[in-house]
């Protein structure tokens, strides 16, 4: 068993299977267990014995209105995640779709006042992020990739900001010392994220009359959120 499990909320399989291969080459492990809520309850794995999680994108949104049982025992399942980092039992790392599941828990507001289309943004560390044990190496800032309908309107009660930009304020928080949320995608290269373009191109993250601009300029692109994920391992069994 490796000492962190990938936990995916992606419907395609063919973008899950990505996903995986990307956090398992960037946390730099040489195995990465993993457990796709959508097919596999959370208490069907031993999951209290891992010592951390990295939580994938999904295209899912907790703004919807309506949403199907699926959806919600996914949504279930990574509170509960949430709630034992926050116990500080394990390390977990919340990406994308989950740091609006991880607002709400908290108590926090989720909006659509601050999508961010497909693009390799910049995102700048706050004071607490530049001293924080998993961010505050990539001073000043960092590269990374965005693709969002929703996003935390503010930090919410309990957290901490740690990096953010203009186009959306909350780019990462950290709650406690064992619980971090990204809007943005750290774990994807250019080839990555391109990739993932193909399989979203329909679902409104860019316009698709402009594909090829939009897949030239991903793969052009110069990101480094890899950084932050090589040292995530290094982070499990620190504290505040």
């Amino acid at each position: 068993m490796s000492s962190v499990l990938y936990v995916c909320a992606r419907p395609e399989r063919s973008a899950a299977d990505a996903e995986h291969r990307s956090f398992r080459r960037d946390l730099g492990v040489p195995s990465l267990d993993r457990i796709d809520l959508l097919h596999t309850p959370l208490d069907a794995v031993p999951w209290r014995d891992y010592a951390g999680f990295v939580v994938g994108g999904s295209p899912f949104n907790v703004t919807e209105e309506r949403k199907g049982e699926a959806q919600l025992a996914v949504e279930r399942d990574l509170e509960r995640l949430a709630a034992h980092a926050l116990s500080g039992a394990a390390t977990a790392l919340f990406t994308c779709y989950g740091i609006g599941v991880v607002t709400r828990m908290l108590g926090g507001e989720v909006t659509l006042a601050h999508p961010e289309r497909v693009q390799a943004a910049e995102v700048r560390l706050t004071e607490e992020g530049l001293q924080d044990p998993l961010f505050g190496a990539s001073a000043p800032g960092l590269s990374v990739f965005t693709a969002h309908k929703e996003s935390a309107a503010t930090v919410p009660p309990g957290a901490v900001l740690l990096a953010t930009n203009e186009a959306c304020p909350v780019q990462a928080y950290r709650v406690g010392s064992r619980l971090y949320a990204t809007q943005f995608h750290p774990e994807a290269s250019p080839r990555d994220f391109a990739d993932r373009m193909a399989v979203y191109r329909a679902s409104g993250y860019f316009d698709p009359a402009h594909y090829a601009a939009t897949e030239s300029m991903v793969l052009s692109s110069d990101v480094d959120g890899a950084d932050l994920l090589a040292r995530f391992p290094g982070v499990l069994g620190s504290g505040r």
